[in-house]
């Protein structure tokens, strides 16, 4: 089971009309919208069809990639990858897992 340390509400997610969270191929696809520059690193909901993070780090040099990557990394407990996206504030995240509903619920998404 994944964390959630409950500095996030849970966004219900239909998953038959979002492409924000989905199981392709033996890992878990997010799609993320990345808000560099921020004080601190945190999940803080959702942009349109993807998870709001935002990144203590600066969008330069792929710094708020590579932070993004340790932070989701940590928070979810596996690994994790840029899928597409890699300039773009807009990102589809690939996550080794299969446990769909643990991630959900680690990012603040309650699977409707």
């Amino acid at each position: 089971m994944l964390p959630n340390d409950g500095n996030i509400s849970a966004v219900i997610v239909d998953l038959m009309d979002t492409n924000l969270i989905r199981a392709v191929d033996g890992v878990v696809v997010v799609a993320v919208w990345v808000v560099p520059g921020a004080n601190r690193t945190e999940v803080v909901g959702v942009h349109g069809d993807s998870v709001k993070i935002r990144v203590a780090a600066p969008a330069s040099g792929g710094q708020a990639n590579d932070a993004l990557l340790r932070f989701l990394a940590k928070r979810l407990g596996c690994a994790v990858s840029v899928g597409a996206g890699g300039s773009s504030r807009r990102k589809r995240i690939h996550i080794e897992s299969s446990d769909l509903a643990g991630i959900a619920r680690a990012l603040g998404i309650a699977l409707g």
